[in-house]
């Protein structure tokens, strides 16, 4: 049963210490940390030794190493038998760098039996608000999608070794705890939407979610799997601002027709209003037989808001 120490329920004698190791332990990398208790040894690979302290105050074992360094990863080798890698890719090019930094030393010596890797629903490109699954091919159009897709290439690579590899899609993160990850300052800041007529589908997963995925990924995926992770909510951009809104008790944001966007928005808020597409989720709920704490984004934005009043 679930419980405070194991709140995914206790893993059973044969997953006990388990080393862990976390690559990229951020918000969701410590979510997951927390999610997977005290039955595997955590460890995480930070570059900034300020970060150590509070590591270790999480009960995680902080592993010096900087994915930009590749000299900087050699202890990675058969250090863990699972791997969590939430690291970002680098801010330019198409290429993901880091990743091949990191799949190169751990294919240095005994390798993981599974790898869980936060990828991007941003790889399908704009599918016309279709319903998307795993078996849709990646189309990208930017070049933060397709970083993603060399990273995803980079590790079926290292599954073709013999690594059970998850490769988690996933879209927008939010959490009223997340840097970020409320949309409460972009309601403040009154940036227009698009009309109904111009928007485009989008798709969230609350970050306490996601950190139950990953860590059920690294037991429960299948070998080489994609995985979309998403909440089932179903909503235009607009229709999602408008529930934040209400919720925050804040005005409703203006809307604007796509042609005047086009003029007056930046480029990268251009790019979000260039992709629309609905996420189809079954894999989630059937293989990782994740049950979702919110499973809309109604829930999540009470929580939210909740929390921010708070």
């Amino acid at each position: 049963m679930p419980s405070n120490l194991y709140p995914l329920g206790a893993l059973p004698a044969r997953f006990r210490r388990q080393r862990v190791l976390i690559v990229g332990c951020g918000d969701v990398g410590l979510r997951a940390a927390k999610a997977l208790g005290r039955g595997v040894r955590l460890m995480a690979l930070t570059s900034s030794p300020d970060r150590i302290a509070a590591l270790r105050a999480a009960g995680i074992v902080p592993v010096l190493g900087n994915l930009d360094d590749a000299a900087t990863l050699a202890r990675l080798a058969g250090l863990a038998t699972r791997v969590l890698h939430l690291a970002p890719p680098p801010p330019r090019g198409v290429v993901d760098p880091r990743t091949q930094a990191l799949a190169r030393a751990l294919a240095r010596r005994r390798l993981p039996r599974t790898l869980a890797y936060i990828s991007t629903t941003g790889v399908y490109g704009d599918c016309g608000g279709a319903w998307v699954d795993e078996t849709r091919m990646p189309a990208p159009a930017s070049e933060r999608a397709r970083r993603r897709v060399d990273a995803e290439a980079t590790l079926r690579a290292l599954g073709r070794q013999g690594v059970r590899v998850a490769l988690l899609r996933v879209p927008g993160i939010y959490a009223a705890d997340r840097p970020g990850g409320a949309p409460r300052e972009r309601l403040l800041r009154g940036t227009p939407l698009l009309r109904q007529e111009d928007d485009v589908y989008v798709s969230h997963i609350h970050a306490d979610d996601l950190a139950r995925a990953c860590v059920l990924a690294l037991w429960r995926a299948r070998p080489q799997r994609v995985c979309n992770v998403a909440d089932d909510s179903s909503l235009l951009m607009g229709d999602y601002f408008d529930l934040a809104a209400d919720g925050y008790g804040l005005p409703r944001l203006p809307r604007i027709a796509r042609a005047r966007a086009q003029r007056e928005l930046t480029p990268a808020m251009l790019s979000f209003l260039g992709e629309s597409r609905r996420m189809v989720t079954r894999r989630l709920r059937r293989e990782l037989r994740l049950r979702l704490r919110y499973p809309t984004v109604r829930e999540g934005l009470a929580a939210t808001a909740q929390g921010q009043r708070g």
